[in-house]
C-alpha cells in the first residue's frame, strides 16, 4: 500500500475550500487524471479517470464528511483500490491549510515502479496546485453540500 499526503494553503476562507471540494463533478476542472464524476447521492459517486494512459472506472464512498474540517472515502469495486481524507484547516478568516491523504493499491508493474518514482506524490501536488488556481481564481465555490457523514 502506497501512502501520500500532501498539504497546500489556499487564500479562501475554509468554507469556500470546503464547499468547493463537496463539488465532486468539478473536480475534471483541477485533478488532471479525472475525465468525469458523476454523484450518484449524498455518498456515492462513480470515477472515471485516466492514468498513464490506462482507463479507470471505480466507485467511491463518502466514509465521513463533517462541514469546513473534512471528506473521506473509500473505493468500491472497479479497477483501483484506494481511500483518503481531506482536511481543511482555518489558518485566518481568508486562508485554509488543505491536506490530502491518500492510501492505493498500485496495480501491475508500471504503476509499481511510478509509485516508487513518487509519479502519485507528484500527481496530488500538481492536482492540489490546480486547486489552489482554480479557487483563487474563482474567490467563490460553485456550490456546495453541507450536510454530515459519520463514519
Amino acid at each position: 500500500m502506497v501512502q501520500i499526503i500532501e498539504t497546500i494553503d489556499v487564500d479562501v476562507p475554509v468554507r469556500t475550500a470546503y464547499n468547493q471540494w463537496t463539488q465532486f463533478e468539478s473536480f475534471p476542472k483541477f485533478l488532471d487524471e479525472v475525465e468525469s464524476i458523476t454523484q450518484r447521492d449524498d455518498t456515492h459517486t462513480r470515477w472515471k479517470v485516466k492514468v498513464g494512459g490506462a482507463e479507470r472506472e471505480f466507485d467511491a464512498e463518502i466514509t465521513e464528511q463533517h462541514p469546513d474540517e473534512r471528506v473521506a472515502w473509500n473505493s468500491i469495486g472497479g479497477d483501483t483500490e484506494h481511500a483518503g481524507v481531506v482536511t481543511f484547516h482555518k489558518l485566518t478568516d481568508i486562508s485554509t491549510r488543505v491536506t490530502v491523504q491518500i492510501d492505493w493499491e498500485p496495480e501491475g508493474m508500471i504503476e509499481k515502479v511510478g509509485a516508487l518514482l513518487g509519479v502519485g506524490t507528484h500527481a496530488v501536488k500538481k492536482d492540489l496546485e490546480n486547486f489552489k488556481r482554480f479557487i483563487e481564481s474563482r474567490g467563490v465555490e460553485t456550490g456546495e453540500w453541507r450536510g454530515d457523514v459519520d463514519a
